[in-house]
């Protein structure tokens, strides 16, 4: 019993190196992603808008608060662009649901916020790709802005 045990610690190790190695850094547009079929085909309805910081946008009639939304995604046997796709518009999904809870028609102001670094792009975001796991985490203010 203690042989498996040892083994199956030598093979989880081996395997949480591997994916840590593996991790890349992507810079992928937002807008594209917002405008795909992709996103309206995983519910983004567009009745909320995403704007990165830096990028202009309507006045702002109401800032309501403040989010971060971290999310995971397998990448086992998808591409990284593929993957980091994927879990962003899980992201966006969570932002757009909360949005429309509170009564926002936009979030402004988005960053990425993987690990708690701030990366601010008018046009892209961050994601980390790894071998098992990628990841996006993206920060922006729920807002009510004109048309």
């Amino acid at each position: 019993m203690n042989r498996i045990s040892v083994l199956a610690a030598t093979v989880l190790m081996a395997a949480a190196f591997q994916a840590h190695a593996a991790d890349k850094r992507l810079e992928l547009p937002l807008q594209e992603l917002v405008n795909s079929q992709q996103a309206r085909d995983a519910g983004i309805d567009g009745s909320v808008r995403f704007y990165l910081a830096g990028q202009p946008h309507p006045a702002v009639s109401a800032r309501l608060g403040e989010d971060v939304s971290n999310k995971k995604t397998n990448g086992v046997g998808k591409s990284d662009v593929e993957s980091c796709r994927w879990v962003t518009l899980s992201v966006l999904k969570a932002f757009q649901d909360t949005a429309k809870s509170m009564g926002a028609n936009a979030v402004i102001d988005i960053t990425s916020y993987f690990k708690k670094n701030e990366f601010r792009s008018a046009t892209n975001y961050e994601c980390h790709a790894g071998k098992i796991m990628s990841g996006v985490a993206l920060k922006g203010t729920y807002a009510k802005v004109g048309k």
